[in-house]
Parts: structure tokens; sequence; C-alpha cells
């Protein structure tokens, strides 16, 4: 059967009929692109209509013809195989001596036309399925060992994977060679990614996957595709970490560039922060652009969060702006979000409202990201209801041949099997040690099939609440090349130190190792700090060791532009807090202080969601390391994930279990800590007085020793 991947195209009619004749003919095999690819020429952008790739027919070209206009096919088809042989040349892996080794054909469709003219037997023009079937029965391919080679050339994006600049290799057992290999191995797209990036959906998109599963690749490929399909279409990429920014910028131009063989027109895709400020150029952002267009008031954080407090400013002035726009005005074509696990719904439905019909939105999230949370609410949730109750948005079952909705990017090429286990592990407190309530858990996915949709599989037990369940990851969604190219116990080291000093030489001494022993380059280490508030003064001492080996490092948004992440010439330590982190990743990570992740009175499902994204900024090699007893802690839990084989072992907890947890560990303001301390000091005088007798249950009243004891029982009134 034809795996059918259907792109953004102006012939709709003909690319469904094309498509429909594939979805019959099952015995056909490999993969159709409709839409896809696009060939960069001389003259520019060339997009081919639709290209099936076949083990036993080779390439297979359509020109598709909407209405009844046939005139100069024969020249079309000529272009079109010429531009096709000249890309799959530039390919060694494809030629043998001066010869292409693939089979390229190329087929004229038109099925609006009622009878067949007379032809050219040399330039193939099918009107039907039946004249289709038996032109594409003609074709054979002898040579069908190159397939593969076809299908990853396709699906290439090796100047985009691999790293910045040439590495100089001269130890094939150094780091730098390793990283090197992890780099060629990761050069393509697997077929998920691919089809997230082509298929396009005349409406609302979503694409879930882990850290390091490739969405913010994608949806660079997406921007890039979309625009060198629809130039004139007016395209936003939008985050909320603003190192990003670079990121996409040069993730859009190389794959444009690789495609068309032309720069991007910028004014056209619009790179932009998601809450901007007036001025313009690099300021501008989504509900900034909103709040102009629409005519309404305008929020800055400090005002914003004056009026509305730390929990979520952005999200309430997005939910006011929403209220107080009288018409919306659409700006864009098309929105395409990523981090969407860092944004309110209210932030989303902004996003949808400023779209043009048919209101193209692509909206990309980690399902572990925010780990307490299991995903953002449902769409019809997000962007709300018609009046007569039915939702503005659904994502309907899949059906092969069309446009997926709803895409999960299962597989993991930025973490290790251990690395990312042994963060899961830690995030959610699987083997941490058991409280009073019998279980050292810190949070839970509300719905367990979650593990499974991000690549893990039962091993044993069953996955429901109350019952043990043992959870691996496996080869498929975890490729062993990851986790090959160095043991264990380097892949990954926990460290405990005596003062933050013994730590900050270590490290210092380790970085000059990566870079003079290791052949690492700069640009593949990054120094994180879990707590954001800290990292300027708590890595300045590393840094002043680094300056006396002779060794450059900035501090992320602090030396650097606030969209900038590494140096711009890639030859500088990058330091950073925990959230200028995300999105960014690196072949050595070091996290120092990372005790302050163990435990705490308040806030520790947080703190243990910035251990969890800080290990798996790692592509190859992480450092977690600490001080004192805390520090201990976590290795101790860490020495159970091993113990357990890189497995997760624990008991699933129940709905009442969690929703505890969700309590106990939650997110809280520095104003609802304050009031919890006041309160705990007065509950416990009362408390005092009770026992030594100063008071009695009595003198409360029986009304209000009635409603503590509701509480206390977890019951309401």
């Amino acid at each position: 059967m034809v795996t059918i991947i259907t792109g953004t195209t102006n012939k709709p009619v003909a690319s469904e009929s094309l498509s429909r004749f594939f979805k019959r003919n099952v015995d056909m095999t490999g993969y159709l692109y409709i839409g896809y690819p696009i060939i960069g020429t001389a003259e520019g952008a060339y997009p081919i209509d639709a290209l099936w790739i076949s083990p036993e027919k080779g390439v297979v070209a359509f020109n598709l013809i909407e209405g009844k206009d046939i005139s100069q096919y024969e020249d079309k088809q000529d272009d079109c195989a010429n531009k096709i042989e000249a890309k799959l040349k530039g390919y060694k892996q494809l030629v043998r001596k001066r010869s292409l080794c693939v089979e390229i054909n190329v087929v004229t469709f038109a099925p609006a036309i009622a009878c067949l003219p007379g032809i050219n037997d040399d330039y193939p023009l099918c009107i039907n399925e039946e004249g289709l079937k038996v032109v594409l029965d003609s074709f054979s391919w002898n040579d069908s060992s190159y397939y593969e080679k076809v299908v990853s050339v396709l699906q290439a994006i090796s100047t985009i994977r691999k790293g910045r600049k040439k590495r100089e290799i001269t130890n094939l057992k150094s780091r730098g060679n390793k990283i090197h290999s992890i780099e060629e191995s990761i050069a393509n797209l697997d077929n998920q990614q691919s089809r997230a990036v082509i298929e396009t959906v005349d409406g609302v998109q979503r694409i879930r996957g882990l850290a390091g599963s490739g969405k913010t690749i994608v949806l660079a490929l997406k921007a890039a595709y979309l625009h060198a399909q629809h130039p004139d279409w007016k395209i936003a990429v939008t985050f909320n970490t603003r190192s990003l920014k670079g990121q996409f910028r040069q993730l859009i131009n190389t794959f444009y560039i690789e495609q068309t063989s032309e720069e991007p027109d910028w004014d056209n895709v619009n790179i932009i922060h998601a809450w901007g400020a007036p001025g313009g150029g690099d300021k501008n952002g989504i509900y900034y652009a909103f709040c102009s267009a629409n005519n309404v008031e305008y929020y800055d954080f400090l005002t914003a969060q004056n009026k509305y407090g730390r929990t979520d400013p952005f999200g309430e002035i997005c939910a006011k702006a929403l209220r107080d726009a009288k018409i919306f005005e659409p700006i864009y074509d098309v929105i395409l979000i990523d981090e969407a696990q860092d944004f309110s719904p209210a932030f989303l439905r902004l996003c949808y409202e400023m779209l043009k019909e048919p209101r193209r939105l692509v909206y990309a999230y980690d399902e572990l990201q925010n780990l307490r949370s299991q995903s953002l609410p449902s769409p019809d949730v997000i962007f709300g209801k018609f009046h007569d109750g039915t939702p503005r948005v659904k994502f309907e079952p899949y059906i092969e041949g069309y446009p997926q909705q709803d895409i999960i990017l299962e597989k993991c090429y930025r973490n290790s099997r251990p690395a990312l286990v042994a963060a899961h592990a830690l995030g959610f407190g699987i083997y941490r040690s058991p409280e009073s309530s019998g279980s050292g858990l810190v949070q839970m996915f509300d719905q367990s099939s979650l593990w499974k949709d991000i690549g893990y599989e039962v091993a044993d037990g069953l996955l429901e609440d109350g019952k043990r369940v043992v959870l691996q990851r496996t080869s498929r969604t975890s490729p062993e090349f990851l986790e090959k190219h160095s043991e264990i116990d380097d892949l990954i080291i926990f460290k405990a130190f005596d003062s933050q000093e013994e730590q900050d030489h270590w490290v210092a001494q380790e970085i000059k190792h990566n870079l003079e022993e290791d052949e690492l380059r700069p640009d593949d280490i990054i120094v994180i700090n879990p707590n954001p508030l800290t990292t300027k003064e708590i890595v300045a001492p590393i840094r002043s060791l680094l300056f006396q080996y002779g060794i450059a490092s900035h501090t992320a948004g602090v030396d650097t532009a606030p969209d900038i992440f590494f140096a711009n010439d890639n030859d500088s330590i990058a330091f950073s807090g925990i959230y200028r982190a995300k999105g960014n990743e690196a072949a050595m990570v070091y996290i120092v202080n990372a005790q302050v992740c163990f435990d705490s009175s308040f806030d520790l499902a947080k703190l243990r969601n910035q251990l969890f994204t800080a290990i798996t900024r790692s592509k190859a090699w992480v450092r977690v390391l600490g001080v004192g007893k805390s520090m201990e802690g976590l290795i101790a839990e860490y020495e159970q994930v091993k113990a357990h084989n890189f497995k997760l072992d624990f008991t699933y907890p129940t709905r009442s279990q969690r929703e505890h947890m969700n309590i106990v560990n939650r997110d809280m303001s520095e104003s609802e800590k304050s009031r919890i301390k006041k309160n705990q000091g007065s509950m416990a005088a009362l408390v005092e007085d009770l026992e030594s007798r100063r008071i009695f249950p009595e003198d409360l009243g029986e009304d209000l020793v009635s409603r503590l004891r509701s509480l206390l029982n977890g019951k309401e009134e």
C-alpha cells in the first residue's frame, strides 16, 4: 500500500483524484507526496505537483492539470524530468560514474478532460484511473537497491541537522567524533516528521511530542515549505523562549535556500515573540499586533503583573484583549506556535482570531515539558463553540490520504534512552522515598495513555489506576545509536561535592578537558543553573576560572541579546538559567547546584520540572552536579533508576492520590506562600493551645469545629 503524504497544493481536485487512485490500488507500494518536493533552480522555486517513489517503478512525477488546458504539456514534462534529474544527481549515493541510478518518469494527469485527445506515446497523458493504471504498470525499475536512498534524499535535512561549522577531528575515539557520528545519523527526517512538515490542514493542526522529537525543526521546515509554495502568504512563527528566534531564522533560511536556491522574503515570514512591544522591528509580537489591529488596550509586562499578579499575567491580558475586541481583524494566512504548553488557551485563541479563513493554525507542544499538566485542553475548550454548541475546532479521525490534524512525534532523537528515562524518573519522583501517603511521587499524568503516546510500552503489570506497572522505552522510540557510543556511566554522571567551590573547580577543569582533549567545540557545551533568578551570580566563579584558562564564556540573555543563546561565532561557552535553556541543546550539558531540585516545602513539581528540562537539553552526555545531602538524595534516586535497568517501576496513583499531589506540589505565588506560612503558624498555635487545654474545642463553636473536621477529612459540606 502506498503511504500518501498530502501537502499544500493549488490543484486540489486533480490532487484528490490522484490520491483516490492510489488508495484504491492497494497492491502498489512506496510513498506518494502531493505538493512536494520543491526544487531550487536558476529561475527560482519549482514545485512538483506530486511525486511517487516506488521500489518497483522508481520515481514517477505527476504534472496535474486542474482544468482542460493541456497546452505545452510535453514541454512541462521535459522541464519536470530535467529538474528532478538535476536534483538527484547532486547526491553521490544515487550516481554511478556519470549516470543516475534512479529511473525517472513523468505523467500528466488531467481528470477533468472527458475524452483523450491524440497524444505522443513518449509523453503519457491520462484522463482517468483506468488509463493511469495502464501507464504506471508499463513502468519498471530494475535496481530497487536505491529505493531507500531516494526516500532518504527527499527527506534529507543534512545542512540543518549537522553542526554549525566543520569539526576538526584527529582522534576517532574522541567525543567530538562521537557527536559528529550522532549528527550524521539523524541527518534525515523520519517518516512521521516528514509528514508533519508537508501535510497541511486547512484549519487547526496539532503536533505533540517529547523534547528532542524534532518539533522545532518540523515547525521551521513547515514554515519554509509553506512560504515556498505560497510566497504571497503572510506567515508568523511564534514561541515563548526568546533565544529560539535566532534558531528559527537560521533553520527557515537554510531549508528555504536548500529547496528553492533563494532567500526567504522576510516581509512575509515573521519570526516574532508572543508578547511584543511598541517600536516595530524586533520588538513586534503577536499580542501587540493583535492589540494594534483591533484597537484594544495593550499591557506591558509590569502593568500586566501589577494588575493580574504573577501566576499568568500574559494569559489574563490575552483573555482581556479577546473580550475587548469588537471585530477581529485578520492579519496572517498561517500562524505556527512552538512551545504551546507554555501558553494559556487564551493566547492560542488570540492567534486563531488573527487568521484569515480557513484559519491555518499549527501548534506544537511537549507532553512532558510541564509534567503536572498532562496536556493542553481539548480544542473545543481552547477555541470555543458556536452558538448551537458545536465546537469551532474538532480533530477528525485520521483517514489515509488526507492530512493529519493531530500528529504525535514519538521518537526522541536528542536524549539517549538512559538519560530520558532518568529525567522522567526524577521529574515524576518515581523512586523518591515514600512519604506518609505511601508514595514518593511528585506528579503524574491524569491520562495514563499518554505514556504510550510518548513512546513507552508496558513491560509488566497494568497501566491502570492503583495497579503496579513497569514502563520501558524501546529502540523504536529511542534509537540505539544515541546510547551505544559511550558507556552508561559516561552518558550520565551524578556527582555530589562538599562545597560549591569544589563543584565550580571540577566543572571548569572538565570544560577545559572537553575543549583540549575531547575535541568538543564551545557550542557543544551548556552549563545550566536550575534557578533562573540566581544564575548570573551562581555561575560567575566558574566563568572566572574559565577566563583564567583562556576560555571565553557568556551568560545567555545577560551578555548577549535576549534573542541569542549561543555566541554568534560559536567560540564561547554558554551559561544559562533553565528558562533560556529551553528549546536549546548541546552535546555536553553540565547542571550545577541540582540539589535545589531535590526537595522543597513549596513548588516541588516546578523544581522537578526544572531538573527534567535541564537533563533533556543533552544530545550525548549530561553531568548532574550539586552540593550536600540534598544532592546525595538525588543520587540515591538515580541509583534506583540504574538498579531498575532504566525502567519506570511504580504503582499508578489513583485519581484522589493525583489530586492530592497536585495540591501539595502545586506552583504558588509569593503571596500564597506567605499566607500558608502565616496560617501554619496560627494553626500550630491553636493546636498547642488545645493540647495544653488553654482553650477547649467547645470554645471554637460547634459550627467551626464541624467545618474544620470536614475539611481535614477531605469532604465538603
